[in-house]
């Protein structure tokens, strides 16, 4: 990839299964990206950078990365509880940053980051909630914008993942922050975004294991269903899963006053049809990747051009945070079983 004077040079941070799909969009797919560096403190990751990348300066220390003078901006794959402080590191050294959700899983660090952010107004923040760049539920967006369906007032949405044999989500249950705050938080940001954006005021939550009981003693469930009330009367129901059987199933339902909307309502790997003795049926998505795989190159080319000068694109870190306020709400009331006031 030819480098210019426009080009934005990016470094990414973590290349785990999500880190790595970004890098190769950044390195190959981004018109004015340029894939600067890579950072990873796994020796493994770092040999699939040198194998996979195109020679991208390497770091095994976050620290290094940001004294590199040639990065522009970082693109932030890490672990959850780690995302606020290298937003924080990042931003006084002088680079623009996009991090994958959440902003953190604690709401007094969100409200420090934004806190930090208002000091550097030139640097750009993006929150990595990508099903704001989907093309079908940009779609739905702009239509409810051009009034479609009258005004909108509930939202269904629910984040269903292929059940893992193996208990991946077990062993992420001690960082993940919960099936809400892991999973329906890109539920909750697009909730608010279709509905314009409502101050939440009670959530309640309730959740059960159906299969992985290893969540027990991290108070977590492999199922979970929650309500959330905003202000004005409009109205939001979450479903969470990591037990489907079929595949990644994510979709949203949005209801108005003159109609109704659905993205996703039938999960489709792609338009074929199978008729044979079993019936007629399609095959659904694996996982997120191959649903959000648009999204998540649409995010980056939106990211970069909001560097160059564009418009703030995504999700901010208002966003972000109100969020994170309202799924760590879930998890409380979760735990409690009782509903929760915001």
């Amino acid at each position: 990839m030819t480098t210019t004077v426009s080009d934005v040079r990016v470094g990414v941070v973590g290349l785990g299964r999500l880190g790595k799909r970004h890098a190769q969009n950044l390195a190959w797919r981004v018109p004015g990206a340029s894939l600067a560096a890579a950072c990873s403190p796994l020796e493994d990751e770092l040999e699939w950078a040198r194998g996979a990348l195109p020679a991208p300066r390497l770091y095994r220390d976050y620290a290094a990365l940001l004294d590199d003078r040639d990065v522009d901006a970082v693109w932030l794959v890490t672990p959850s509880a780690l995302h606020a402080q290298q937003i924080v590191d990042a931003l006084r050294a002088g680079k623009h940053v996009f991090c994958e959700k959440p902003l953190s899983l604690d709401v007094a660090e969100c409200e420090r980051v934004l806190e930090e952010a208002a000091r550097y107004p030139h640097l750009r923040v993006t929150i990595g909630f990508m099903r704001r760049f989907d093309p079908s539920y940009r779609d739905a967006f702009e239509r409810i914008e051009a009034g479609g369906i009258g005004r909108p007032f509930m939202v269904r949405s629910q984040t269903c993942d292929k059940n893992d044999p193996e208990g991946f989500f077990v062993r992420f249950a001690p960082t993940s922050g919960g099936i809400f705050l892991d999973c329906s938080v890109h539920d909750i940001d697009v909730a608010r975004w279709l509905l314009g954006n409502p101050r939440a005021t009670r959530v309640f939550a309730s959740g059960t294991i159906a299969l992985h009981e290893g969540l027990r003693e991290f108070g977590d469930v492999d199922n979970g269903v929650a309500i959330c009330e905003f202000e004005g009367g409009q109205l939001a129901m979450f479903f969470a899963s990591r037990t489907m059987a079929h595949g990644n199933d994510t979709g949203s339902e949005v209801i108005g006053t003159a109609g109704a909307l659905a993205i996703g309502r039938i999960p489709r790997l792609n338009r074929v049809e199978i008729a044979d003795a079993g019936g007629v049926r399609t095959e659904c998505t694996p996982t997120f990747f191959e649903r959000f795989e648009d999204a998540f190159l649409c995010e980056a080319q939106a990211f970069v051009a909001a560097v160059q000068g564009g418009a703030q694109a995504g999700a901010s870190l208002a966003d972000a945070l109100e969020a994170t306020r309202i799924g760590s709400a879930m998890r409380a009331s979760l735990a409690s079983g009782q509903p929760v006031l915001l």
